[in-house]
């Protein structure tokens, strides 16, 4: 008789192929920076084969190396970006619930500011006002992301604030602030590490579009967004492995992303004990 695979011995599998894969492409991207940028016109416009799996372009350069190269820097983005913004959301969380009404209502108004303007206009917009390039590209998706965790984070924090074992440290006289994270944190660390894993397909896909759409990397960088650009000019000619490749590759790290954030929500949720 077959012995049935539990379902967290399943999710945790996913979980650290995930971790594999992203970490081999980050790890890939750091030694194939200059092999990414090398041209050799003997070898332009070759189809994948053997040596070449994703083929080269039209200066030459090895597809693969520029692929990998391009997704490394879009998950340090993705990771710089994500973390700021989940930072920046635990606190405004936090301080939205138990610092009164007054900042509450200012909380609320940013984050309905925020979600009332088109995300890849006030995208581009930070992005261009901050100088473009990677530090500009940081700042805009950063300052763009936190609306959603900080709501979930402030919900959290209003229902722990009903807790016995909170009013009970508020009567003994502890600080609004001390109880917050003396108290609160530890029970907030589980939805702040699963929203922050989730923030990071977000942000890689933003990356992407607005380096794609010429707001975001330089062309020097062999980034995603880039290399789909400059591809689009080529496909009518019949060079499909230009974009093909790269944007598999870039789907492919935005699922990666996707089930560590789900595997871990999953994981950390009590009810998946009896899975």
């Amino acid at each position: 008789m077959k012995k049935k695979i539990n379902g967290r011995t399943l999710l945790l599998f996913w979980l650290v192929l995930s971790v594999l894969f992203l970490t081999a492409v980050c790890i890939g991207g750091s030694f194939l920076d200059e092999t990414a940028r090398v041209t050799d016109f003997s070898r332009k416009n070759i189809s994948p084969c053997i040596q070449y799996p994703f083929g080269t372009d039209w200066l030459g350069r090895d597809m693969f190396a520029r692929t990998i190269r391009g997704l490394s820097i879009s998950i340090l983005i993705g990771v710089c970006a994500a973390s700021v913004s989940a930072v920046a959301a635990f606190l405004l969380g936090v301080v939205s619930a138990t610092m009164g009404k007054m900042a509450d209502g200012i909380v609320t108004w940013l984050i309905d500011l925020v979600m009332g303007i088109p995300h890849m206009l006030l995208l581009i917009l930070i992005c261009v006002a901050s100088g473009r390039g990677l530090k500009g590209v940081i700042l805009g998706v950063a300052l763009t992301h936190w609306t959603s965790l900080t709501r979930l984070i402030r919900g959290e924090v209003l229902q722990l604030k009903e807790q016995n074992y909170v009013k009970i440290a508020y009567k003994l006289g502890k600080g609004r602030w001390y109880v917050a994270m003396k108290h609160m944190a530890p029970q907030l660390f589980p939805q702040f590490v699963v929203g922050l894993v989730l923030l990071f397909p977000h942000a890689i896909l933003h990356e992407s579009g607005i380096t794609f759409l010429g707001f975001g990397l330089s062309n020097e960088q062999p980034a995603i967004g880039i290399i789909l650009s400059e591809a689009m000019k080529y496909l009518v000619t019949g060079k499909w492995w230009l974009a093909l490749f790269p944007g598999i590759m870039l789907v492919l790290t935005v699922i990666c992303f996707y089930t560590m954030g789900d595997s871990l929500r999953k994981l950390i949720d009590p009810a998946s004990a009896h899975q």
